[in-house]
């Protein structure tokens, strides 16, 4: 996993060390030694993480971060601050300023890795998200967020089997958080697997299970995999600690347990998780918007040509029909002349409705534009699509369509194109078809069925 690395030490033999060693690693390594140049080289050349020195003149690390994360073409960049400080209060302050991680110094070089390929395989991700959602944004398909330390109510699961230890848990997570404690690690992966949690975590010393084991269960399954796991390590278990890091654990607290940094780095993991699967969700949605027509919450027409093209495709090799049709609401224009857009578009919802529900789950109904529809309907020979179609015709004809204001209500027809596919069909031939069945319904006076069978 290569990365650009910016190094941020004023002391230029620690700055040559970690350039050696990560350069070593192929690592594209860049170099600052005061507070300003870092702020300048992190915007200019967007590393992807940056260690940095918290003793520095001019301007300090933690002051440093703390611009670091006030920008937002910087927020996103992991900080690992590298500092002789040992005590807790500064621990906790470098995170409240920003930071994601501390080493200390003389810096061992197996934590130094761990936590460097840790953090970049986070940011990988996460940069990924970040560039689909800001594609969303840009295109208008889905609107802009708040920040990142929006924070809702987070769901904590503390794994332990020692009760003195996860009461305590509990008892420093539950003004801020919903907490599950659970001592057995198959109860606990169960639930995990079944809970909507921002964070779960596992205390290393637990004696009756694994906990190496149980981190590496939660990256195995879908459901967990994306679970932020902090670890709480006893200072004679560095050995666990690395192999938990190289399993995907994203943090860790050692003992004895200063709350105040538990209660901070618990913070920084579920706002992450949070915006996480905040930026999951808005790709998804992106991705629905993206294929469904927003009136209608119908598919469109670029879906359902792709859909299309490869039911055709399928069914040349299992030498089974393709049914199409295509549907018009007959003088559809007089009713946005005579009554509003307004009504045109509730006609046009209800009209969706309607295809929904006459239709089977396995076929494929979208909008193809303004008052056209398309039925797409997979190992369907004619007969079976061209009852479809009649059942359609009569529910549309049969039933007014209500508008929603001015108690409204109209009486309108469909007129609908049918046909099937044949041997050396693609796409365009079948729509072709069916278009030109539509047409001919049209033009012997609508509110009918008219199928279209090529010859093969």
């Amino acid at each position: 996993m290569s990365a650009r690395i910016l190094v941020v030490d004023d002391v230029v033999p620690n700055v040559k060390i970690l350039e050696a060693k990560l350069s070593v690693e192929y690592y594209d390594v860049i170099t600052a030694f005061n507070g300003p140049d870092a702020l300048e080289l992190a915007r200019d050349k967007s590393p992807d993480l940056i260690l940095l020195d918290v003793m520095m003149p001019q301007m300090d690390g933690f002051e440093v971060c703390r611009r670091l994360k006030a920008d937002s073409n910087t927020a996103h960049i992991p900080v690992v601050m590298v500092t002789a400080l040992s005590e807790a209060t500064d621990r906790v302050q470098g995170l409240e300023a920003g930071a994601d991680d501390f080493l200390t110094k003389p810096v061992d070089d197996v934590a130094l890795f761990a936590r460097v390929k840790s953090l970049l395989r986070l940011k990988m991700m996460m940069d990924e998200f970040r560039l689909r959602e800001e594609t969303s944004q840009d295109l208008g398909v889905i609107g802009r967020n708040e920040p990142l330390d929006s924070q809702q109510r987070g769901r904590i699961l503390a794994i332990d089997d020692n009760s003195f230890s996860a009461t305590q848990l509990k008892q420093v997570y539950e003004e801020n958080y919903e907490v599950t404690v659970e001592g057995d690690m198959e109860e606990a992966l169960v639930l995990a697997r079944g809970g909507d949690f921002d964070l779960a975590v596992v205390s290393m010393s637990s004696a009756s299970f694994d906990p190496l084991r149980l981190c590496s269960r939660i990256r195995t399954f879908e459901e967990t995999r994306q679970l932020p796991i902090l670890t709480l390590v006893d200072e004679a278990d560095g050995d666990k600690l690395v192999k938990g890091l190289e399993l995907g654990v994203n943090d860790y607290v050692m003992r004895p347990i200063d709350n105040n940094e538990l209660i901070v780095r618990t913070r920084t993991q579920v706002l992450r998780k949070q915006y996480q699967d905040r930026l999951r969700h808005n790709y998804h949605r992106s991705m629905e918007l993206a294929v469904t027509d927003a009136l209608t919450g119908l598919y469109n027409r670029r879906y359902m040509t792709n859909h299309l093209d490869t039911l055709l495709q399928k069914a040349k090799q299992e030498f089974k029909p393709v049914s199409v049709l295509i549907m018009d609401i007959d003088f559809f224009k007089n009713v946005n002349d005579s009554h509003g857009h307004d009504a045109g578009d509730d006609v046009l919802k209800s009209f969706s409705n309607r295809i929904g529900k006459s239709v089977r789950g396995i076929d494929l109904a979208c909008r193809y534009g303004g008052e056209e529809f398309v039925v797409v309907m997979p190992d369907t020979d004619m007969a079976v699509a061209s009852g479809v179609a009649e059942r359609l015709r009569r529910e549309i004809a049969e039933y007014p369509f209500l508008i929603s204001e001015g108690g409204l209500s109209l009486e309108l027809t469909a007129s609908i194109g049918v046909t099937m596919s044949v041997e050396g069909d693609n796409t365009d031939s079948v729509l072709k078809r069916a278009d030109e069945a539509l047409y001919q319904a049209k033009r012997d006076g609508r509110n009918r069925v008219v199928t279209n069978l090529a010859v093969s």
